[in-house]
């Protein structure tokens, strides 16, 4: 389906503001999917990337469940393909990232770091951000052990001991990841068994570099200029002690990454955004994709379903507009 949209405009459209009929905020793959979708309407869609090309999934290694890969793909990889392919269609992808939005009246306003848009219709792909364990010492040694990322990270951390926090898909992924450098892995978990897949269970049991504490918390972060060990409470028991450790990475979830769009868009208790099956927001004409809407299943594919779904919903969105015109 092709449409030609050009009449669809604005008295309102400032000189300074570039005019779009379908904004993707964000590059992970709901959004570069949405931007395929919407490039093969001819809708010429921009993507604007955010901070992260690709988003969390470009953080992962080895993705291994994702259809056509059956040796498995990296995330960095497949977030590039994902780009190719959109592009090829006609998807422009920008390195600019949202810092305000008005949703107020249509075409809708997107202040960026380089300047303003103005939107027929919006697809909000943003996702989530990794959760913080709000401890002492957790940010001032950000950077110095600390970490959310195996992935960026792991590299520096050859022949070093290194604690994971989570019982997670992410955490034990992340865990398995690291074993490649550090000389041992120790998984802190607050319950006394995974959330994770059994298959990820079976390889982290089953790693000889791979151990595990049951029902603890890691309460603070000791070092200077370097993590050097971890104080350590029973969930239990209450007994604290301590950890010699080189580097703590922390799973433990994710927050969405929707406060631009707090008070105009309805968001459940924990700030995803709520979308119906059609992935159509409370507001006509924005769409929601990804895990800024999905709190669940937070997979690349379901990721990528609920991207084609949005762009598809848009693009009806803006043909019965031109009907209608």
């Amino acid at each position: 389906m092709s449409l030609n949209l050009s009449s669809v405009s604005t008295s309102s459209k400032s000189e300074d503001a570039k005019h779009v009929k379908v904004l993707v905020l964000g590059s992970g793959p709901a959004g570069l999917t949405a931007a395929l979708y919407a490039a093969r309407a001819e809708l010429e869609p921009v993507v604007l990337t955010g901070t992260e090309l690709g988003g969390q999934a470009a953080l992962t290694h080895t993705i291994e469940n994702y259809p056509g890969f059956p040796d498995g793909v990296g995330g960095s990889e497949l977030g590039e393909l994902f780009q190719k392919q959109a592009e090829r269609f006609g998807a422009t992808v920008e390195f600019d990232t949202a810092h305000t939005v008005d949703l107020s009246e249509r075409p809708f306003k997107v202040g960026t770091d380089n300047g303003q848009y103005l939107a027929d219709t919006l697809i909000v792909a943003t996702g989530a951000r990794p959760n913080h364990l709000e401890i002492p010492g957790e940010y001032e040694l950000t950077g110095k052990g600390v970490s959310y990322c195996a992935t960026c990270d792991g590299w520096f951390f050859k022949g070093k001991k290194v604690v994971v926090v989570g019982g997670g898909d992410s955490a034990l992924e992340e865990g398995l990841f690291l074993t490649r450098f550090a000389s041992s892995v120790t998984i802190i978990h607050r319950r006394d068994s995974l959330r994770a897949g059994k298959v990820l269970q079976h390889r982290a049991f089953s790693n000889p570099k791979v151990s595990f504490i049951w029902n603890s918390v890691v309460t603070d972060v000791v070092g200077s200029d370097k993590v050097t060990e971890l104080k350590i409470k029973d969930t239990i028991s209450g007994i604290e002690s301590t950890l010699p450790a080189d580097g703590l990475f922390i799973f433990i979830g994710h927050t969405p990454n929707t406060q631009m769009f707090k008070d105009q868009l309805d968001m459940d208790d924990l700030g995803y955004i709520n979308a119906n099956h059609m992935m159509e927001s409370n507001i006509p004409g924005v769409f929601v994709a990804g895990e800024v809407a999905d709190a669940h299943f937070r997979q690349v594919i379901t990721s990528a379903g609920m991207g084609a779904s949005a762009a598809i919903q848009a693009t009806h969105f803006l043909e019965k507009e031109l009907v209608g015109a």
